[in-house]
């Protein structure tokens, strides 16, 4: 495996999330990924970030939305400061709801310098949603987005690390960082480093760090990247071979606890036979058993489909369809037929419908009439395409052109 190469083949539409924090990904991965603390500026990636968050935003969030805690917190250096200062309670409907935000007592708090933290907003804030999940496409790893927004001249935490990867994207404002060596990194002083509206940080998990406003209000998302270990995906490997092993299913012998020298003899035994079941066993098939529970688990999408089934019943031949933005379709043909890996969900589907499908996941946007040669049936091109539309991989009408910050 070549950790410096990134090949895009499960996404079509979307616009590269790695590649619109860093730069290059490819020299990303080979040379920083991991290993040391890096700086990007915003001069390479004149896009920026202000379609992912701006000040209106939190404000929009905090005041309209009824947010509740744990989806937010108000902190402050050197300070703790209690949820009961900043929420309150209410209904809805005849339920007691606790928890909500106060938008009052978050205004004070922070104009008295405390920093406001959207937490878990890839979960509630569709264009973080967006990115969050193309960065996971990209670099196979769960990621999560925290949002902080910290008033003039204030600090939001003190000097820490966080125990996985982080990417910080500067939306709006300027902050000033400092940002020590990172444990695989050879020793080098502190970075002093003042990043603007578009720049990026990239730290490995453990890296120390602390961020500062200057002269005006600042926001920046934390893009927390949760690697997977190899621990843990050997132990799960291991866990699968064992379960197929019916020796081990024998019980250990009553009595065993009063010739613990006889137990240990036999527990290497079998340490030994379980040891080379798990070496002799199918690691391509884990591998791809792996590869398709993280295709089908990602978070959902679907943003327009409610609207798109209303659309099912007037769907023919001369229906103009395109592929979801950063939608996912990775197909796997097996004797018993074609597993379709969305992102979120995998589909079966009978054999006969493979070359219909690769058609669909190699073009952007096509009518079911476009079919015919795959799919001769009229009747069955229709099913097909009003099927993909209700599992959120294609949507009724022409390609639209968007540029980064036009809409979210």
């Amino acid at each position: 495996m070549n950790a410096g190469t990134i090949e895009d083949v499960s996404t079509r539409g979307g616009d590269g999330a790695l590649r619109r924090c860093i730069g290059d990904p490819n020299a990303f991965l080979a040379d920083i990924w991991g290993t040391r603390a890096a700086v990007y500026t915003a001069a390479d990636r004149p896009a920026g970030f202000a379609d992912l968050l701006t000040f209106d935003d939190v404000d929009r969030l905090l005041t309209t939305t009824s947010l509740r805690a744990p989806a937010f917190r108000v902190v402050k250096a050197g300070e703790k400061i209690a949820e009961s200062a900043y929420t309150r309670s209410g209904t809805t409907g005849s339920k007691p709801v606790a928890g909500m935000a106060d938008p009052a007592r978050i205004a004070e708090l922070f104009r008295d310098g405390a920093t406001i933290v959207l937490q878990g907003l890839h979960r509630y804030h569709e264009p973080v949603a967006r990115l969050c999940r193309d960065l996971e496409l990209d670099l196979g790893h769960p990621c999560q987005v925290n949002a902080y927004i910290t008033p003039p001249g204030a600090q939001g935490l003190a000097v820490h690390a966080d125990p996985h990867d982080v990417f910080t994207l500067q939306a709006f404002g300027r902050k000033r960082w400092e940002i020590h060596t990172a444990p695989r990194e050879p020793e080098r002083p502190p970075l002093d480093t003042l990043v603007e509206p578009g720049d990026c940080i990239y730290m490995p998990a453990g890296t120390a760090h602390a961020a500062s406003t200057q002269d005006e209000l600042s926001g920046h998302l934390t893009i927390g990247v949760h690697v997977t270990p190899w621990r843990e995906v050997v132990a799960d490997a291991v866990r699968s071979a064992l379960e197929e092993d019916p020796s081990l299913d024998d019980g250990v012998p009553a009595g065993w606890h009063r010739d613990p020298e006889a137990f240990a003899r036999e527990l290497a035994a079998r340490m030994r036979s379980a040891a080379g079941a798990a070496v002799g066993s199918d690691a391509e098939a884990f591998a791809q058993r792996r590869r398709e529970r993280f295709l089908s688990r990602r978070p959902p999408a679907l943003r327009g489909v409610l609207a798109a089934g209303q659309t099912l019943d007037s769907l023919d031949d001369a229906t103009p369809l395109r592929r979801r933005p950063g939608s996912v379709c990775e197909l796997r043909a097996g004797v018993d037929g074609l597993t379709v890996l969305l992102g979120d969900r995998r589909l079966e589907m009978p054999a006969r419908l493979e070359p219909a499908m690769r058609r669909i996941a190699a073009t952007d946007h096509l009518t079911p009439g476009d079919l015919a040669a795959e799919l001769p049936d009229a009747r069955s091109r229709a099913v097909l395409a009003r099927r993909l539309v209700r599992e959120g991989l294609l949507l009724p009408g022409e390609a639209t052109t968007t540029t980064p910050g036009s809409g979210r």
